[in-house]
C-alpha cells in the first residue's frame, strides 16, 4: 500500500497507528491526518528517534497495512465466491 492509499484511508488506520505508537495523542492523530511526514515528526517527538529510524517504523507500518488489506480482500473474495456458489446451487433446484 502506498502512502497515498494510507492517507486516503487514514480514518480506518488511525486506530492502528495509536496501537502501534501509544504515546500519540488523539490531537496528534488529528494533526497527522494521514500525512507521512507529520507521522514521522510526531514519532520522533514522542519517542526521541532519529529521522531514519522513525521513517523505517512508518514504512513497516505501511507494509503491515498492505498485508492486512490483501488478507481482507482475499477473505472478501472467498466470501463472494461462496455467495455466488450458493446462488448458483439455489438456481439449480
Amino acid at each position: 500500500m502506498n502512502w497515498d492509499q494510507v492517507e486516503g484511508k487514514w480514518k480506518q488506520f488511525k486506530g492502528k497507528a495509536k496501537e502501534k505508537w501509544g504515546k500519540l495523542t488523539d490531537d496528534d492523530i488529528d494533526v497527522i491526518n494521514g500525512k507521512r511526514e507529520q507521522l514521522v515528526g510526531k514519532i520522533r517527538e514522542h519517542y526521541g528517534l532519529a529521522k531514519d529510524a522513525a521513517e523505517k517504523q512508518v514504512d513497516e507500518f505501511a507494509k503491515t497495512l498492505r498485508a492486512e488489506d490483501r488478507e481482507e480482500a482475499r477473505r472478501e473474495g472467498r466470501e463472494e465466491g461462496r455467495d455466488q456458489e450458493r446462488a448458483r446451487r439455489a438456481g439449480q433446484r
